[in-house]
This record gives C-alpha cells, sequence and structure tokens, in this order.
C-alpha cells in the first residue's frame, strides 16, 4: 500500500518521541465523575434520585492532553489557569501524579474550570460546569505569556488546547504561535469557534466537522475534495485534520494534498477525550520527526484505541502497537492528487 506506514517507521517514532518536550498552552479543568444508581423518583420534581457510590476526579481539556503526552512518554508543560480554590487544588494533584509538574500553573482568582457528571448505571443523568470563559485581565495574560515564553525555550512542539474559557485571547495566540514558529518547531491547534481564524501559521489545525461548519457558516462536503484546500488557505495554516467520528479524518495540506485516514477503532465504548488524544499524538510525532501524513497515522491508531476505553483514557506507545498489529497493516490513507 502506497501510503501505509511501515511497523519499524511507527516504533521508530514512538521511541523518538519518548524524552520531547511538549509545551501545552490552554484550558485545563477538572472533570468530576459521581457514579451511582436510581431507584425511584424525587417526591419534590420529576427527577431521579441518584444515589452516589463512587466519585472519580480526572484531568480535563488541556490537562487531559498533558497527560496523554506523558502516557507516550514524551514531557509535557501545561501552561494553563487554575483556581485557589479545592478543584485547583485537586487539579495540581493529578497532574503532579503523571509528573507533570506546576510550575507553569496560573494561579487565579477565577475559579477552576469544573465540569461534573452525574451517572447512574453507566448512563449520564445531568452534567454542571463551574467556570468563568471570560476573557483574562492583563495580569493574567502577562503571568500567562511570560511561562509560555519560557516553556517554548526548550520546548520540541506546541499544543495550543482551546476550550473557550479566556485564557486563549489573540495576543496570547498570536505570542504563542510566532515564538513557535521562531524556534521553528511544530505547532498543533486544537480550536474551538470563539478565534477560529486567529491560528494563522500553525503546523497542523484539527477542528471536527462541526467546528469546522459552525466557523465557515456552511456544511463541509468532504466528498469534494477540490473545495478542502481553499479551506487550509482561508485558515493560514499548513494543514487542517478535519476529525470526522467513526468516518476516520482528512489530512489537507496547503498544496493541495487530501489524504483520507479511515477510523481504525474495533469498537467504540466512549468518545470522551478522543480529540485530546489525537492532539497529543500528533504534536509528539511531529517533535519526534514525522510528517503531518505520518503523525495523522499514528493519531489515527491512538484514538482507535482510546474511544475503547471508558472516560477520557490514555493511550501508550506499546498499545498503539498492538492495534496496528492486530489491524494487520497501517489504514495509511488515500491520497488525492492536487486541486
Amino acid at each position: 500500500m502506497p501510503n501505509s506506514l511501515a511497523r519499524e517507521r511507527l516504533a521508530s517514532l514512538l521511541r523518538s518521541a519518548a524524552g520531547r518536550r511538549i509545551a501545552i498552552v490552554g484550558d485545563a479543568m477538572l472533570d468530576v465523575y459521581l457514579k451511582g444508581d436510581v431507584e425511584r423518583i424525587s417526591p419534590e420534581a420529576p427527577v431521579p434520585v441518584v444515589r452516589v457510590r463512587e466519585r472519580v476526579l480526572a484531568l480535563g481539556g488541556a490537562a487531559n492532553v498533558a497527560q496523554n503526552v506523558a502516557a507516550l512518554g514524551a514531557i509535557p508543560e501545561l501552561v494553563a489557569l487554575v483556581g485557589d480554590d479545592p478543584a485547583g487544588t485537586e487539579l495540581r494533584r493529578l497532574l503532579a501524579g503523571i509528573g507533570a509538574g506546576a510550575g507553569s500553573l496560573i494561579p487565579t482568582s477565577r475559579p477552576t474550570t469544573t465540569k461534573t457528571r452525574i451517572q447512574a448505571r453507566m448512563q449520564q443523568v445531568v452534567r454542571y460546569d463551574e467556570e468563568d470563559d471570560g476573557d483574562v485581565g492583563p495580569a493574567d495574560t502577562e503571568r500567562a505569556l511570560a511561562l509560555a515564553d519560557r516553556a517554548l525555550a526548550v520546548a520540541d512542539a506546541l499544543i495550543i488546547e482551546d476550550y473557550n474559557k479566556g485564557l486563549l485571547t489573540p495576543p496570547v495566540i498570536e505570542r504563542v504561535i510566532g515564538i513557535a514558529r521562531a524556534r521553528g518547531i511544530p505547532i498543533v491547534v486544537d480550536p474551538k469557534y470563539r478565534n477560529f481564524f486567529c491560528y494563522g501559521g500553525a503546523t497542523v489545525f484539527k477542528p471536527n466537522r462541526r467546528e469546522l461548519e459552525a466557523a465557515l457558516g456552511a456544511a463541509v462536503d468532504v466528498s469534494r475534495s477540490d473545495m478542502l484546500p481553499e479551506v487550509v488557505r482561508r485558515l493560514g495554516v499548513e494543514h487542517v485534520l478535519l476529525t470526522l467520528g467513526e468516518l476516520g479524518m482528512v489530512l489537507v495540506a496547503r498544496d493541495g494534498l487530501v489524504h483520507r485516514v479511515p477510523t481504525t477503532a474495533r469498537g467504540v465504548y466512549d468518545v470522551v477525550g478522543a480529540g485530546d488524544t489525537v492532539t497529543a499524538y500528533l504534536a509528539a510525532m511531529l517533535a519526534a520527526g514525522a510528517s503531518a501524513r505520518e503523525a495523522s497515522v499514528v493519531a489515527n491508531f491512538a484514538a482507535g484505541v482510546e474511544v475503547g476505553k471508558p472516560g477520557a483514557a490514555t493511550v501508550t506507545g506499546d498499545e498503539v502497537l498492538a492495534a496496528y498489529d492486530s489491524y494487520g497493516a497501517s489504514p495509511g490513507a488515500g491520497t488525492t492528487p492536487r486541486a
């Protein structure tokens, strides 16, 4: 298969990724899972009463990206806001548990973004969010830029993880991309709608289909490969990696090449966190010397492993190799000639 990734190349990239430093600038959050059973309806309102039997805390958002970077053996340096509150304390504790230091966390008076999911018999009953998603003030911005400067001085790649929680304002985005480009390191962006067109200069821009269509204000026909490169040019990036869920991914280059990467998932248990895994693997593989196409293929295998696990899970390099072996061969990507 002309676009397959040889196992030896995959193993080499995974080995090379170990020890690479990945700077992550973005919105960290704490995920809380309250798990229990429902045996009755509340007499106060027509809602189920969940008897909580287990409370699970997990890293979310940019912190989950850092966790995935650490799981494959690379070194994450997370630049993020953390509130002076119990959720912030837990977030720091969890990050310490994966070996991610707190030196680049920005203490703030804002609450730590927290997403609490109440589950009964594996079904989510409700989710409630505690957060302040307004743009950060000048003082927090200056602290973030100073810490980002320090992290990028030794980084092998940059991840910008935008959940529209206020840290990634246009000045912050412009500054960190400028530093990374000056150093010649790859830049991976996981965008949200608010700053969608602010990421010019990125190496790989990774929206999902819903995000891209919302930003463009029109449906995206992925079967029309001649139209996709224009999206890349409009965004001002080198590549767009469009994630399509069960349909896999499409990598579009500025020069008009379109690579289709079919999904490798054997079964889907939970899609939460799959995008974070893809982002982490993209950056680590690019830092290890992979091309954008190779990085997309590896990240696709990692995503296929992640969705087979409950919650926002991590994926190791050994698991990616095992997934490759069980698949039989890399699905690679069909290549469409330049538009």
